[in-house]
């Protein structure tokens, strides 16, 4: 069987890896981590993507969730309900190609917070053929993660949170290569979260960590070598300043790390040590893994540096009813070179919100959202969403 351009053209704007090293290394060569199942780290909702899709030091809403679940311990509404929607691969003309993200959360009392969350990415319909062009019918791939977050605060001004996901991945469920089944993929993971929050003078000051996606390998066939989940590190901070009684102004950072091990060239040493002909660190054990992803690179120090993603995101609120968004993405070019400034809107009223966001491009490393709208419909399901002293979403 051989897949479709569509599906090659898929992989490569969705950034699951660029061209490795081919030699033994140089710390100059596109060398690009990898793991299974990268939609777990698409941003899902419009206010984050607004703000360069920082997320972890903002204020909690319906979609922290993703990036930072123990924020909910300091929501103020009693409940609230979101829904976004993520064109994919829209400038190519595509319309069956999306993801959709429902949250919720319930807040239990003034300690503790539970959420959940439902992520579907539609990959549209794929016209599979073998090796000679003959047809093997149509399929549709697609992915799907369920969450369920529990937040509780352990002081006034710290909190954690912990997240269960189940994860199913099937694109090519069904088919073969050379005579290998291609089978569905599922894994358990969680996330472990923090944040601190202290109310300053003109406003507060909001710190954030998360480890997302720790969870067990996968793989797409019966084989005994699976690939990693795209466990995550994350710390980010945010300011937000209140100018006065109808102007507000939030900054906020992040920088994210894959807590995957770095692809080592076949021509290293290192490649494959144990001559299986199956490259080393991917046979690593997940924790191995994970606590090795901090000192792997080939480089050494100099591209482990490298690997870091910066998030940057500034928001403004009149009124605490109109708002306005913007941010800067950066990912070094030879770590997958997405470079890209985003811009959003964002209009609450009562116990209804809606945002937008819009990316463009900064290098030549095309997005499957370049120039694509994605919005956000958000619910307060309770009146304490209007004493919120500070907008959310």
């Amino acid at each position: 069987m051989k897949f479709t351009s569509l599906l090659v053209l898929f992989l490569l704007l969705a950034n699951l890896g660029t061209s490795q090293c081919t030699f033994t290394h140089a710390i100059d060569c596109p060398n690009t981590i990898i793991s299974a199942v990268p939609f777990l780290r698409i941003v899902p909702d419009a206010r984050s993507a607004a703000m360069g899709d920082a997320g972890i030091a903002t204020s909690a809403d319906a979609n922290s969730i993703h990036s930072n679940a123990s924020k909910l311990a300091f929501i103020n509404s009693d409940m609230g309900l979101a829904a976004s929607y993520s064109p994919w691969l829209r400038s190519l003309g595509l319309q069956d190609v999306y993801m959709a993200y429902l949250s919720g959360y319930k807040r239990l009392d003034e300690f503790q917070t539970i959420g959940v969350s439902l992520r579907y990415f539609a990959l549209g319909d794929l016209q599979f053929t073998d090796i000679n062009g003959g047809s093997l019918g149509v399929g549709r791939p697609n992915e799907f993660e369920v969450a369920v977050a529990y937040a509780r605060k352990l002081s006034d001004n710290f909190a954690a949170g912990i997240t269960g996901k189940f994860i199913y991945s099937n694109l090519a469920g069904g088919q073969q290569i050379d005579n290998i089944d291609i089978v569905a993929a599922k894994a358990g993971a969680v996330d472990i979260s923090f944040t601190y929050q202290k109310k300053i003078n003109a406003g507060m000051l909001r710190i954030g960590t998360a480890f997302t996606n720790i969870g067990s390998k996968v793989s797409y066939t019966k084989s005994d070598f699976k690939d990693f989940l795209p466990g995550n590190f994350g710390i980010g901070g945010a300011l937000e300043l209140d100018l006065d009684d109808y102007n507000q102004l939030t900054f906020t950072v992040d920088v994210n790390k894959l807590l995957v091990p770095t692809p080592v060239p076949d021509t290293n040493p290192n490649y494959d040590k144990n001559g299986n002909g199956f490259p080393d660190y991917r046979e690593k054990a997940l924790f191995e893994g994970v606590f090795g992803s901090f000192g792997d690179a080939p480089g050494g120090f100099k591209e482990e540096l490298r690997e870091l993603m910066y998030s940057m995101g500034v928001e403004y609120w009149y009124n605490k009813q109109f708002a306005f968004r913007a941010g800067y993405y950066y990912e070094h070019p030879t770590k997958g070179n997405r470079q890209f400034l985003t811009a959003g809107l964002g209009l609450k009223y009562n116990v209804f919100g809606l945002n937008v966001s819009y990316l463009v491009p900064t290098s030549n490393q095309r997005s499957p959202l370049d120039n694509t709208l994605r919005f956000t419909l958000v619910f307060h399901l309770d009146k304490a969403a209007d004493a919120v002293p500070a907008p959310t979403n």
